[in-house]
């Protein structure tokens, strides 16, 4: 007597009778390890499998799609609370003038002892504790042009920088990929350090996002322009904040505009690179911008002469 042919089950959940069948290998699946294909279905192993082989989908400046979640631009914005959260408990008993109660009216904060430690200045106190003009890398400090982009004066200051920082960020990462923002926006902050380096700062010392928000701003702009897209709505945002940056006392315009410059220039590597030589000319891009922040340092502060003056 024949037997009837046994009934199917799945491959990974035996205890299931099923008779369906993933399109690549042919093994029976369930319903709970089907994933629909554009042909019938697959199973776990085989969607891992092609996504191991597929190519993943590039932007046009070769970024990847996982760039659309603003993963690097929430990062960088909890990165600077947690800083701010860290200076205020540095600051102890003083943590509420280190919030508000300082520059433009009291709207900005103080220093406290993190902002000392990592602020950006131009004239620091040598070993022999005679102050040269120029000379602020004498104790090694060059720490500060890293650490003074994350560092706020105040609540209002932490505040404009971030929502900015969210308004701008995440289109740029969209378009470019997380690993092409983020040095962009890294290379944009430590080029309005150099230029506070150079140029000096208003009150001493400078910090804040606000160098590597205006590389940003920049970096939009080319961006817009080379996907043909209007720039009428940023534009104006941008006159308005230069206005600011040049109007009101405090404000380092230096570093506004060496991130802007700085941004700009990078940004136009990154979205201008021919797409058969894409890669390496943006990382050529991203050399060739160290070096001349090398350079800079170097023919800047060698240009000033080492005269002191009492701390």
């Amino acid at each position: 007597m024949t037997q009837p042919p046994a009934v199917p089950v799945c491959y990974r959940h035996p205890d299931r009778e099923t008779y369906v069948r993933c399109t690549r290998c042919n093994r029976p699946i369930c319903p709970s390890c089907m994933n629909e294909a554009s042909v019938g279905f697959q199973c776990p192993e085989c969607v891992r499998e092609g996504s191991r082989t597929q190519r993943q989908a590039r932007t046009a400046f070769g970024g990847g799609q996982s760039g659309t979640r603003g993963t690097v631009t929430i990062t960088l914005i909890v990165i600077n609370v947690m800083v701010f959260l860290f200076s205020l408990v540095s600051a102890g008993r003083h943590a509420a003038e280190s919030v508000a109660g300082g520059g433009l009216g009291g709207l900005l904060g103080g220093s406290n002892p993190l902002t000392e430690w990592g602020a950006l200045t131009p004239y620091l106190a040598t070993r022999t504790h005679v102050r040269v003009a120029g000379n602020t890398f004498a104790d090694g400090d060059w720490y500060q042009l890293f650490t003074s982009m994350f560092l706020h004066y105040g609540l209002l200051h932490l505040g404009l920088n971030m929502w900015a920082l969210w308004v701008l960020g995440r289109p740029l990462e969209t378009a470019l990929g997380r690993l092409r923002f983020l040095a962009l926006y890294l290379l944009s902050g430590i080029g309005g350090g150099i230029a506070v380096l150079l140029l000096g700062a208003p009150n001493g010392a400078t910090a804040g996002a606000s160098g590597a928000v205006f590389g940003l701003f920049a970096a939009l702009i080319v961006v817009l322009r080379r996907m043909k897209a209007s720039i009428a709505g940023i534009l104006p945002v941008l006159v308005l904040n230069l206005i600011f940056s040049f109007s009101i006392s405090g404000v380092s315009w230096q570093g506004h505009i060496g991130g802007l410059i700085t941004g700009g220039i990078v940004a136009f590597g990154f979205a201008y690179a021919p797409r058969e030589r894409r890669n390496a000319i943006q990382i050529a891009t991203v050399v060739a911008t160290l070096v001349l922040f090398g350079i800079a340092i170097v023919a800047g502060l060698s240009s000033i002469p080492a005269v002191g003056y009492s701390a």
